[in-house]
């Protein structure tokens, strides 16, 4: 058993903070975001499922805006762009299928 406090903290922009632990097909993550910080548009073969902790998330998902709160999710599929704009400040579960490898260092 391990504390998810024990994982070495990932840089993903300013204003973001990963913590990330990976099985053999998968890559769990909590997510620190500071209000105002910016997740510039992306992809990764990986499909994605966010999870809200806490705060007001504002991603963009193929196009669409979500507005994503405390209690909601979203499956993002792979290689579909998205983004994202912390309205306040967030806390957020990542889950990505296949491994993240460039998140185990």
């Amino acid at each position: 058993m391990q504390q998810i406090n024990d994982l070495s903290a990932k840089e993903l922009a300013p204003g973001l903070t990963g913590y990330y632990a990976h099985g053999t097909s998968m890559t769990f993550g909590l997510v620190e975001i500071k209000a105002g910080s910016i997740l510039p548009s992306h992809h990764h073969e990986q499909e994605q499922i966010t999870y809200i902790i806490e705060g007001n998330l504002d991603m963009t998902i193929d196009g669409k805006h979500c507005q994503l709160v405390a209690g909601m999710y979203y499956i993002i599929p792979s290689n579909v762009v998205h983004s994202a704009i912390a309205i306040t400040d967030c806390k957020v579960i990542d889950v990505f299928n296949p491994v993240r490898e460039d998140y185990r260092n």
